[in-house]
């Protein structure tokens, strides 16, 4: 009879110990160790491999044939615009997001939109009926979509191979599991067994496979830091639950260019595609108002405009408080004391408040200027000009450093009305089409 003894596994990067340890001496995360029983198995070989033989004939790479009929389009311009242009055959995809964000129904609308692919769904936290009903709200008939409950990832692999679909569909990569190991669903060790031997049926039988993926509280994917590096494309889809609109960005891609952003809004139909974001950011901004500036960020290679709020008041406190929203908060406080130095302007005693308007969040230096503005505005209660443009990089010498991409920011800017931009100085740009005021300091910049 097999026996089992208790074993301590860390739920980062899988590391086990005899002990339970507070930090993981693989991978240096604290409280990662979760206790599990492992039970010895048989002298029987285990092998994490789905060919037939078990043997792969090498190939000459000038015999290796590719053409561009290999990438299809989904048919959504947001969707392509993240991979690159469309799902290349055989690529390997994990999709990752908040529980509720809409990632199983990007996946139905992906059906939807593409009547002549087959799809084979993979639904381990979805009954086949809750998948009807989703699918009837989005008005998708699913004529091209097979749906199946069993997670086994034999039993996966078999039925991928006998349909052959042009989309495999994974819901979720959690819940897959092998039945030759003892660990449970979810586990870091079934994770990384299931997901290789996902990756083997994606490359060999040329199925393009597209796992969603769980995420921690700290915003990354669950599971081994492996798991990332597997795939080809790693998609993020994100949202605050309190906006209707949701950013699918691409952190990895091996067949397109990385951090390229797509702008869905949520609405009882489903997932509709926003081809104008700045429009839908800039929808609800008010002139008129101090502590409100305008900038341009580049997302991927999108210029989105957004707008950034702030609001500065006399403190009760003898610690004032620094709160930001969207911007990163340390940044809010050099940003402040470059102010303080290089513009003269006082901040001390006041409470200061950063929001960017829509929930999304800027990681862009070109806000920086926008930032300051909205700042100076707010501490002297001065509205800032209307339809005035802020864009530029702030040094710690209170220096406006120049930004990549501006003659596509200042395009965006002429196409949503702009008059009238500030930003750094620099002989390359050329006819934007909007006024420009040049500024080499923060000082000028505001108006000291």
């Amino acid at each position: 009879m097999a026996k089992s003894k208790i074993v301590y596994e860390c739920s980062a990067c899988g590391h086990t110990s005899a002990k339970w340890l507070g930090l993981c001496p693989a991978c240096g995360e604290w409280h990662t160790f979760e206790e599990r029983e492992e039970v010895k198995k048989s002298a029987k070989k285990h092998k994490v491999d789905v060919s037939s033989n078990g043997e792969s004939a090498p190939v000459r790479l000038s015999d290796v044939t590719y053409e561009d009929r290999d990438r299809r389009s989904t048919n959504m311009s947001e969707f392509d615009r993240v991979l690159g242009g469309g799902l290349i055959k055989g690529a390997f995809v994990l999709l990752g997001g908040d529980p509720g964000i809409g990632k199983s129904t990007l996946m139905l609308q992906v059906a939807k939109r593409c009547p002549d692919w087959k799809i084979l769904y993979v639904a381990g936290e979805e009954s086949a009926s809750q998948i009807k009903q989703r699918a009837g709200r989005i008005q998708l008939k699913g004529d091209n979509l097979y749906v199946q409950s069993g997670t086994e990832i034999r039993d996966v692999i078999a039925q991928a191979r006998k349909l052959k679909p042009d989309l495999l569909i994974i819901d979720s990569i959690q819940t897959v599991f092998s039945s030759e190991l003892s660990s449970l669903p979810g586990s870091v060790q079934q994770i990384r067994e299931c997901s290789a031997m996902l990756q083997q049926i994606a490359k060999r039988e040329e199925i393009t496979t597209l796992m969603i993926g769980h995420v921690t509280k700290e915003g990354e994917i669950a599971g081994p830091r492996i798991l990332e590096h597997m795939v080809d494309t790693v998609l993020h889809f994100e949202g605050d639950s309190g906006q209707l609109h949701r950013l699918l960005r691409g952190v990895k891609n091996r067949f397109g260019p990385a951090q390229e952003v797509g702008v869905f809004e949520m609405r009882e139909s489903g997932l509709h595609e926003v081809v104008n974001p700045s429009d839908l950011f800039l929808s609800d901004s008010r002139s008129g108002v101090s502590g409100n500036a305008v900038t341009c960020v580049m997302e991927g290679s999108r210029p989105i405009l957004l707008e950034v709020q702030a609001l500065v008041t006399a403190s009760n406190y003898s610690n004032p408080q620094r709160t930001a929203s969207g911007f990163d908060q340390k940044r809010l406080q050099l940003l402040i004391a470059v102010l303080e130095k290089r513009a003269g302007l006082g901040f001390a005693g006041q409470d200061v408040y950063l929001n960017v308007a829509g929930g999304i969040r800027i990681s862009d230096t070109a806000a920086d200027l926008a930032v300051s503005a909205a700042l100076a505005s707010s501490l002297r209660d001065k509205p800032l000009p209307a339809k005035e443009l802020y864009i530029g990089e702030i040094g710690l010498g209170g220096e406006v450093r120049r930004v990549p991409f501006m003659n596509q920011r200042l395009q965006e800017a002429g196409k949503m009305g702009f008059e009238q931009a500030v930003l750094p100085y620099s002989k390359s740009m050329g006819k934007p089409g909007i006024g420009l005021r040049s500024a080499d300091t923060v000082s000028k910049a505001i108006g000291r």
